[in-house]
């Protein structure tokens, strides 16, 4: 059965940290609803209401795109060990890119990523639980290298060329922003 809450609590701030994992779900007006699996260190919880994330280069940019119609941002997390547990934010979210004001604040956040494309602002009006009892257990090994030495390997240049070519817009053709900055 699932609960509701107004805010983030203790508990599940410790949930969240302890996942390696988690989702993005994100709409525009019309096209396709995206799903993404997001990890590294790239989230910090920076209150009840508020998490920010550092949004990295990848092969699309759906999210930066949907945002521009719609700024509500889905983010769920679950278990594979040993507690049962799906826990979901509700949030408005408001999209940074390097150069705007607040970026260098929220960007001091996280390590440093050459391949940072947006960081993401979101304000949880929402959280939920949910029982999460199908959800298999899966065994963490490690973080994967494959994007760091993606981003060795490129100028920085390279990287806004890439951002130009692949993530300019989404994939039912609407504009990202990657290209602006």
């Amino acid at each position: 059965m699932s609960k509701q809450f107004p805010a983030l609590d203790d508990a599940h701030c410790k949930f969240i940290e302890d996942q390696h994992l988690f989702f993005v779900g994100t709409a525009g007006h019309e096209g396709r609803v995206n799903i993404s699996p997001k990890g590294m260190d790239s989230l910090r919880v920076m209150g009840p209401n508020r998490i920010v994330w550092m949004n990295l280069t990848g092969s699309g940019n759906e999210t930066a795109g949907h945002l521009l119609e719609v700024n509500r941002m889905t983010l769920m997390w679950c278990s594979f060990t040993t507690r049962p547990l799906i826990l979901r934010t509700y949030s408005t979210a408001r999209t940074l890119h390097a150069g705007d004001e607040g970026w260098d604040a929220l960007a001091g956040l996280f390590p440093d990523h050459r391949s940072a494309r947006q960081i993401y602002d979101l304000a949880i009006d929402m959280v939920q639980t949910s029982c999460g009892y199908a959800v298999p257990f899966m065994e963490y090994l490690s973080e994967r290298d494959t994007m760091q030495k993606w981003v060795d390997g490129k100028s920085d240049d390279d990287i806004r060329d890439y951002w130009v070519e692949r993530n300019h817009q989404t994939i039912d053709g609407k504009p990202t922003r990657a290209a602006d900055q």
